[in-house]
């Protein structure tokens, strides 16, 4: 007898810790249902989420590179993720069978961020692709101050900090990081396979936070280089277990138990 099941969707996929993340909880929960990995090329998500839209069993999906946008076009978006943030990363089947859309990226990047204030304080980003613009939608909630946006497309950067209605400046990735309260690397520059993040952090301050949402490797060249300086960090799995802990609601009606989040750091970091 087939069982419910959700999936984390990506190109490339296997780094995921999703699964292990989901399963532990539907596992603590004893709930009787699968959370997989599925590996979908840019070119056959219209097929992937009509071959879903017909599946009774699929409860939803995470979305990680490079859909946050594309697959806007292939759901409902009926908490306007387009205008708010211009991706999403959770799809899931409603209550009346509709495929509806979500982005959970927001809440879990800004959960580690509740003991600094940054309200009013200079602030980096690298980054204007889907993750990016959630961790800005974010940043902007907070009442961040100036942001220096770093983005391969320089005028891209700009036109995403204008439509947040953010202050700021957009440069090309390489320049020196400028004093600051806080980096993030929204990007997956760093990422196990891809290219390193090369940035020179000699400009913050001794307080400054440095976070990578990163989370394959764990210890990505940017968080060490930033140990290496005394400055406080925040790794990719902080983020990743709040927003999957949003989207495990979505998918089976249930609450994850984040009393055991200790726990299952621990086995995501076996």
């Amino acid at each position: 007898m087939a069982r419910p099941y959700a999936e984390v969707i990506g190109d490339p996929i296997a780094h995921s810790k999703s699964p292990k993340i989901h399963g532990f909880w539907l596992e603590a929960l004893g709930i009787e249902a699968d959370y997989r990995a599925t590996h979908v090329a840019p070119h056959a998500l219209p097929a992937y989420f009509a071959a879903r839209k017909a599946d009774p069993d699929w409860r939803g999906c995470n979305i990680t590179v490079p859909h946050k946008i594309a697959a806007l076009e292939h759901v409902e978006d009926r908490e306007d993720m387009r205008s708010a943030i211009g991706a999403i990363n959770t799809a899931f089947r409603d209550a009346d069978g509709a495929l509806v859309s979500t982005n959970t990226d927001a809440a879990g990047f800004a959960a580690p961020l509740k003991a600094c204030d940054l309200a009013g304080k200079s602030v980096t980003v690298i980054g204007a692709g889907g993750a990016g613009r959630a961790v800005l939608y974010a940043l902007a909630g907070i009442g961040v101050g100036p942001v220096t946006l770093f983005n391969r497309n320089v005028d891209k950067g700009a036109a995403l900090l204008s439509s947040f209605g953010m202050k700021g400046q957009a440069l090309p990735i390489g320049e020196a990081v400028p004093p600051g309260a806080l980096v993030v690397n929204a990007t997956s520059l760093g990422m196990t396979g891809q290219p390193p993040l090369h940035l020179d952090l000699s400009a913050l301050p001794d307080d400054a936070v440095v976070y990578d949402i990163v989370y394959a490797p764990l210890e990505t060249g940017l968080l060490a280089a930033a140990r290496a300086r005394g400055l406080a960090t925040i790794d990719g799995l902080d983020m990743l277990i709040g927003q999957a802990a949003v989207a495990f609601e979505r998918f089976f009606g249930a609450a994850p138990p984040r009393e055991r989040d200790a726990e299952l750091r621990k086995i995501l970091l076996g």
